[in-house]
């Protein structure tokens, strides 16, 4: 991540990772839950189209961290609860990295939240 972007991701969110479906496509469970840094806004109302899926954003997150996909959970703020369903938190529905133009030393990443 760059130094301009290490100061604003100061906010700490819970992140739960998919374990995996079974036969019928439901999750098998999720990782246990862990803090990540992130800056974030909401309430965009703009509709992403990937592979014919349409997609309304609810919640953007910016962060150094590289490993969420589509069916992950994060929440804003701290959980330590292992089942992100029981939370108020978003279904992960993509991510885009981009480059650390300024340092070189670690790329962002955005962890985009759909409804």
């Amino acid at each position: 991540m760059s130094s301009a972007a290490q100061w604003s991701y100061n906010k700490p969110c819970t992140f739960w990772k998919k374990l995996g479906t079974d036969e019928y496509g439901d999750p098998l469970g999720y990782a246990a839950p862990i803090i990540i840094m992130c800056d974030y806004i909401g309430g965009i109302s703009a509709k992403l189209v990937s592979m014919g899926k349409e997609v309304v954003v609810k919640n953007t997150f910016f962060t150094a961290f590289a490993l969420a996909e589509e069916g992950d959970y994060i929440l804003i703020g701290e959980s330590t609860d292992p089942d992100p369903l029981n939370t108020k938190a978003d279904e992960v529905r993509a991510s885009t990295q981009w480059n650390d133009t300024l340092d070189g030393v670690e790329d962002d990443w955005s962890i985009i939240t759909g409804v």
